[in-house]
């Protein structure tokens, strides 16, 4: 008889829900794994290593995660995490993402518009202070602004006494409150990224698989004072990178995880939400093939949006996909069924399984509301709503305020809406055209947002006159805006502010409704996760939340179809798999690949697979091994690994990384950038 992955999966987690196995786990770095990493690999987690690797890691605001590999205040992350960067600073005849670039010296180096990174410094459990602030006789609605409101308070305290960035984090589904301090670095330089043929090497075509033959990498300096940076924590680096078999550790940001979900939740995404944006990705990823048929430029303008879409389409389609699987809710429900037993049948917990049948009426509330939209998914639109909500915001005491303009985010919110990267009048004409468009399907012509929004108009229309009209693209009439006030936008006849007028009262109304959704689930799922720690104890890992975490794993190869798919690809491999694809489309090497070909070393490792448990938000994570010396940088997972969201799967499943053997080699050799490859870690 036939066993899906997913039901054999879930055999090993019917004992315990959320309890780590194997490799499993994105461990927080204030709980890390001790007894696992002992027993299973012999490792002890010092409080120096961990320190040392923690401080090494880097986020990208733009999404993504980095390391420190200098001194001097080098930062390697994935190509494509830089993409938008890459983008923001080319142009029509110097197109970085497409053709690369080096700086020869450090005045070359060339400062990145809008883009901040963020160095953990600290962690606070700050559990108590948030909840007492929350008493029991507050409905949902007024908890919900209780919480918000002591969580920036405690925020602002923090950056006032530290000069951090501080962010409250909801952890365990709000089962515990950490406090994140960030050091920030904001003026970012890029240093040195290979073409994207040779960072994304098999297209579309390849993503997602393995083996895999890409440099997805690229090289950032952050700079204080005018000055590069002088960094304490950084990672020394092992020339020879990865060996099978080696224990390694993944330090990064996964983004987010959904297993604390209870089955009627999960059922919910399977049914109603993933389908849903399935359907808005593939119908943006048409648009964007549409409007780059208008020639190479239009191409270039679109092709950063582009491979964020078609990535998020095929990692949507796989854990869809997974959900789909009849076999997984089934066994998450038998997994469910047995905890409820035994809450039920305790006197001092059974109040805690009242929680799942909270979050199982919480999703018809949520059915209800998908696809309302109370604002616009285009650049400028996005600049006009953030200054029309502003002055109303900036009134408000700092804790009721929504979170993106509260004292703690103010420099990051002002860094983003002042920035001078490049806007394109006919991309955003193309965009807020199918907004509106799609607006009017969910809502109905006939609804009075629809005909206001419209003006009379079609959307085609409306949209280029307004896009026309608008003066928001010159980054001094935006600061005009924000220093005049409410009176500068009252007064304001720009088309797009007064288009984001128009929505702010439905946004706002959004706003709330999902304040109080999430606060009935913040609470339901605290019970859950209480829940879990009296059936398994302290040591459980919370869902991913865009925040640093430690995970680990082996080098190791797996097998498919009774293949054994080795752990590792070479540099040789790359020009192999060129010629099997016939040099067509996404297999074709740059020239500077083929001018070096004779100089490198063909077995140099190049790609490799671990079983470390990762996620979207990893990628550009340092892979280190037990010294903490970085042996790769995650930039991929397999086919098998697109569950990951809701479970982790090691028979099949792997962690891809560039092995660092293969950064240094391509850089000295292919790149002529030896002075670049003598900085890593020292």
């Amino acid at each position: 008889m036939h066993r899906s992955p997913f039901f054999l999966a879930l055999l090993a987690l019917i004992s315990m829900e959320i309890t780590a196995i194997s490799d499993e786990g994105m461990w927080l770095f204030n709980q890390l794994p001790q007894k696992q990493l002992a027993e299973k690999y012999g490792f002890k987690v010092t409080d120096d290593w961990a320190e040392h690797l923690m401080l090494s890691s880097v986020r990208f605001n733009s999404g993504g995660s980095a390391s420190f590999v200098s001194s001097n205040g080098l930062v390697l992350t994935n190509h494509h995490v830089a993409s938008d960067t890459l983008y923001k600073l080319s142009t029509a005849e110097r197109n970085y993402n497409e053709d690369g670039f080096l700086a020869k010296t450090q005045a070359d180096e060339i400062r990145a518009p809008d883009l901040e990174l963020n160095q953990l410094v600290s962690i606070e459990d700050v559990t108590q202070e948030i909840n007492a602030a929350v008493s029991k006789d507050l409905n949902a609605s007024q908890a919900a602004k209780a919480r918000q409101a002591k969580m920036a308070e405690v925020e602002k305290k923090s950056l006032e006494k530290s000069g951090f960035r501080s962010d409250v984090i909801t952890l365990y589904g709000g089962g515990r409150y950490h406090l994140y301090r960030y050091k920030k670095y904001t003026d970012v330089r890029l240093v040195w990224a290979p073409e994207a043929k040779a960072a994304f090497f098999g297209g579309d075509a390849d993503n997602f698989e393995y083996p895999r033959f890409c440099l997805d990498v690229t090289l950032f300096r952050v700079y204080e004072n005018g000055e590069p940076a002088k960094i304490s924590h950084y990672l020394r680096t092992e020339p020879q990178g990865a060996t099978d078999g080696d224990l390694i550790f993944v330090s990064g940001n996964p983004g987010r995880t959904r297993r604390i979900y209870t089955s009627d939740a999960l059922a919910y995404q399977r049914d109603h939400a993933m389908p849903r944006m399935l359907n808005l990705l593939r119908r943006k990823e048409n648009l964007l093939q549409q409007y780059s048929l208008n020639g190479p430029e239009a191409t270039r303008r679109a092709r950063d949006d582009m491979f964020g879409v078609q990535n998020s389409r095929k990692a949507y389609t796989g854990m869809l996909q997974g959900l789909q699987d009849p076999t997984f809710i089934a066994g998450k429900r038998v997994v469910e069924q047995k905890n409820l037993e035994k809450l039920k049948a305790d006197p001092q917990n059974k109040d805690l399984a009242e929680a799942w049948t909270t979050i199982s009426e919480l999703q018809q509330r949520k059915k209800a509301i998908l696809g309302q939209a109370g604002s616009l998914k285009t650049q400028l639109y996005s600049i006009a709503q953030t200054l029309v909500l502003m002055p109303t915001e900036d009134k408000k005491a700092n804790g009721d305020r929504l979170r993106a303009f509260r004292d703690s985010n103010r420099e990051s919110l002002e860094q983003e809406l002042y920035s001078p990267a490049p806007i394109y009048p006919d991309l955003e004409k193309v965009l807020l055209a199918d907004e509106l468009a799609r607006f009017l399907e969910e809502r109905g012509g006939d609804h009075p947002l629809s005909i206001s929004l419209l003006a009379g108009q079609s959307p085609r229309d409306r949209a280029a006159s307004i896009v026309q009209g608008t003066k928001l693209i010159d980054v001094e009439t935006r600061r005009s805006l924000v220093k005049g006030g409410s009176e500068a936008i009252d007064q304001s006849k720009d088309p797009m502010i007064d288009l984001a007028k128009l929505l702010e009262a439905e946004y706002r109304r959004l706003e709330e409704i999902q304040d109080e959704l999430e606060e009935i689930e913040r609470q339901a799922y605290s019970k859950i996760s209480q829940a879990q720690f009296v059936l398994n104890g302290e040591s459980v890992y919370p869902d991913a939340t865009f925040t640093l975490r430690l995970a680990y794993g082996a080098v190791r190869s797996y097998q498919v179809d009774g293949e054994t798919i080795p752990s590792h690809t070479t540099l040789g491999g790359a020009f192999d798999h060129e010629k099997n694809h016939e040099a067509k489309d996404s297999w074709v090497l740059p020239k500077s690949w083929r001018a070096a070909r004779e100089k490198l070393n063909p077995s140099t490792p190049y790609n490799f697979v671990c079983t470390a448990d990762i996620i979207g938000g990893n990628s550009g994570s340092p892979v280190v091994n037990r010294k903490g010396a970085l042996v790769g940088i995650i930039f991929d997972g397999n086919i098998q690994s697109l569950t990951a969201d809701y479970y982790y799967d090691d028979r099949q499943g792997r962690a891809v990384a560039v092995d660092i053997a293969g950064v240094l080699e391509a850089l000295r050799k292919i790149y002529d950038a030896s002075f670049i490859a003598d900085q890593f870690g020292k």
